[in-house]
């Protein structure tokens, strides 16, 4: 089952819970999903993000995929990521955060301050947000934090620059995997679905339950 929920906070933020349970009880965790860039069509109904959200859900976890407010050039939309784990955070004995392109690099950068989350996966990540903050620099703060990470790319992606993200990732032996495919997955959404869904699945499943 879906419910929409506002997100408090200063913006106007609006998101969509998908429960696992079909009578709409909320599981005991669950993964907040960050759009792609809002100026380029992104939102939560993004097929990616509703792919992440099934393979979650299959698993018995729920799934908040969320809409930026207004644009504001990266600062903002890094705030209102931040607000919906603290939201989750509240109901939750259990948060991973994921993001896709745009949203890949808001989830690493949120993520950086989140030290009490499951875990992050970022999907075809771009380097920066904007001149002030850096998702490369935010896997180092990751790995001091020990928050589980993961990237996953695509080998044929032109649109993000994603190559610093991943050469990084590597060189601190985090986890990467790859997909043979453009940015936006065409035709993989639900094997980038499985992907996420079998990374977050051991860190926010407890006891096989």
């Amino acid at each position: 089952m879906s419910e929409t929920v506002l997100i408090p906070g200063g913006r106007d933020v609006r998101a969509t819970l998908d429960t696992a349970a079909s009578d709409g009880s909320r599981a005991d965790a669950v993964v907040v999903a960050c759009p792609p860039h809002p100026q380029q069509r992104g939102h939560r109904g993004d097929e990616r993000l509703q792919a992440v959200s099934d393979a979650l859900t299959g698993r018995g976890i729920d799934c908040l995929r969320f809409d930026y407010g207004d644009w504001d050039e990266g600062y903002g939309e890094s705030t209102d990521a931040d607000n919906a784990v603290a939201w989750a955070a509240e109901r939750y004995e259990r948060v991973g955060l994921f993001g896709f392109s745009f949203g890949a690099a808001v989830a690493l950068v949120t993520a950086a301050s989140r030290p009490g989350l499951a875990g992050v996966c970022a999907l075809a990540p771009t380097a920066r947000l904007n001149p002030d903050v850096d998702a490369v620099a935010a896997l180092d703060d990751l790995v001091d934090l020990s928050v589980p990470t993961q990237v996953l790319y695509a080998t044929r992606d032109s649109t993000a620059d994603w190559e610093p993200v991943v050469e990084r990732a590597k060189e601190l032996g985090i986890e990467t995997e790859t997909f043979e495919s453009d940015h936006f997955f065409v035709g993989r959404s639900g094997d980038v679905g499985e992907a996420v869904a079998a990374f977050f699945e051991p860190r926010l499943v407890a006891d096989g339950k």
